[in-house]
């Protein structure tokens, strides 16, 4: 079902889709989803791998967001707790609770929480994950056993949920697929097509492995392509003006030794104003983030020296164990395609992040902001906006109580494969049949050949990078060891795909040159 050779003829037998997306992050791969299960033709175009951008570097939350309810955002934040609600429900296998500390160092901060966190219980409603309660001193240290004593008053534990933004990127391509949609990664949008009046009827899209060049017409184009926006809009329009300002975030990962308990951190203020998170993720502790404003967007941004050091002494403030650059085991940067702010003194903090649905005069629709714990609600609205204008027939929704592939209900989870949902059985009977995938890649990592084998066969990677980097996570987690099983991974995808010694060594090569922007 999820063969590359079998999605592609599916490009050659269809004529005429209803819509064509474009874009395989959170949004464009939560719109495919909600198009297939209206049975609408519906074809998703990523121009490298699904979650490669903003989607695959968060901060790993699902949140209403507790900030945006210090802004006074409170439709923002009652709108994600729903969601979030639905996510925990539809895609258990990933998406967990997890409950967060704010440490207090003064008696009117812990007054001040409380109260706002009781208010943040109150919106998210019969989808609560949990009631925040103060705790004293004595129990703060207990359940923070790294965090700075002196003058410390306690704290407040509030409930949140954690996720893997990329696994569910991966999963919910897999669904879409299941109910009918043709989904690709690999595979960029070069050109817009428009019919006599100046309406979009298509695209001409180029496959990057076989440099095939396919014409593509439908009845609707979605533009969901993040911080890439503006460029799309200039297809249609080459005079359009930008409306996304990218603003960088950067995350740190470290040992668990620095947050060994079940609790994450949350700092709701640091020295510039920004909120700062140390979360367990992995098996590991994931520390950020930071909110720079840039000129312009890449594929692969790097992490500036100030924004690193920021994170160190933020977090250093508020932990007994020092953390030093020789720590990080990973640095990894995510982009956000903000609104371009109207004036240059407007903060990024202050920029609304509900998201936008914009109509050219083409008919190009195009979704901008919004977070992953909306997902769901954004590819909803995007789809209202197109049956309002008459671009779809009006079918209803049907994605509030769909389960997403590999989701079960099981909250149980013994072991890293448990992340693969109802896929661990057949990722298991793979090791029962070739007990050498069973083994370890790297081996002060838990992560096993079976699941490399696994990415290329029924998750469509096709390359190191997608494999180690949005499959595996292994990037994200170690750089330094997902350098060294590079090699490795190179000789199971080539055995696999049926490649080359020289497209292994290309592989090693575009990779090692990708994670060097993880390494501190």
């Amino acid at each position: 079902m999820f063969n590359r050779n079998r999605l592609i003829n599916q490009l050659k037998s269809q004529p005429f889709w209803d819509v064509i997306i474009i874009g395989g992050g959170a949004t464009g791969l939560g719109i495919a989803l909600d198009c297939a299960t209206r049975n609408y033709k519906t074809l998703l175009l990523e121009q490298v791998d699904f979650a490669k951008g903003t989607s695959s570097r968060s901060t790993k939350l699902v949140h209403g967001g507790v900030r945006y309810l210090a802004q006074g955002n409170i439709d923002l934040v009652k709108e994600a707790l729903y969601e979030r609600g639905l996510m925990l429900k539809n895609a258990s296998h990933i998406v967990s609770k997890q409950s967060f500390i704010i440490p207090n160092y003064k008696w009117w901060d812990n007054l001040l929480y409380t109260i706002g966190l009781k208010v943040y219980d109150f919106l998210a409603g019969k989808l609560s994950f949990g009631k925040s309660v103060r705790i004293s001193k004595n129990e703060t240290q207990l359940r923070l056993q790294t965090i700075k004593e002196e003058n410390l008053k306690g704290g407040v534990v509030y409930q949140d949920g954690q996720f893997d933004d990329s696994r569910l990127a991966i999963n919910l391509a897999q669904s879409a697929i299941e109910h009918g949609a043709t989904v690709l990664n690999h595979f960029k949008v070069e050109q817009l097509l428009k019919n006599e009046k100046g309406i979009i009827c298509g695209v001409v899209a180029k496959d990057a492995e076989t440099y095939i060049t396919y014409t593509l017409n439908a009845k609707l184009v979605i533009n969901a392509t993040g911080v890439f926006t503006d460029n799309v809009l200039k297809m249609d329009d080459a005079r359009a003006k930008n409306i996304i300002r990218p603003s960088q975030g950067v995350h740190l990962v470290l040992d668990k030794s620095f947050l060994p308990g079940k609790d994450a951190i949350m700092i709701p203020k640091t020295e510039d104003g920004r909120v700062l998170f140390l979360v367990p993720w992995h098996h590991r502790v994931l520390v950020g983030t930071t909110d720079t404003l840039l000129e312009s967007h890449s594929l692969e941004p790097r992490a500036l020296k100030k924004e690193v050091d920021f994170i160190l002494s933020a977090a250093n403030k508020y932990l007994k164990k020092t953390i030093s650059k020789k720590d990080v085991l990973s640095v990894f940067v995510g982009l956000r395609p903000l609104a371009a702010p109207k004036n240059k003194a407007e903060k990024t903090k202050e920029i609304s992040r509900s998201h936008k649905i914009i109509v050219s005069n083409s008919g190009l629709i195009t979704i901008t902001g919004g977070k992953w714990t909306t997902y769901r609600r954004m590819a909803q609205d995007t789809l209202s906006k197109a049956i309002e204008i008459g671009k779809l027939p009006n079918v209803p929704c049907k994605t509030k109580d769909l389960l997403i592939h590999g989701a079960n209900g099981v909250i149980d989870k013994p072991d890293h494969l448990s992340i693969y949902g109802t896929d661990r059985k057949a990722i298991k009977e793979l090791i029962n049949e070739f007990p050498e995938w069973g083994k370890k890649l790297h081996p002060r990592l838990e992560f096993l050949k079976a699941e490399v084998i696994w990415a290329v066969r029924n998750e469509m990677a096709r390359t190191i990078e997608d494999v180690l980097a949005r499959r595996v996570r292994i990037l994200f987690l170690d750089a330094k060891a997902a350098l060294e099983i590079a090699p490795q991974v190179a000789t199971i995808l080539g055995k696999e795909l049926n490649k080359n010694k020289d497209w292994e060594l290309e592989q090693i090569a575009s990779f090692t040159k990708t994670a060097s922007h993880y390494l501190i």
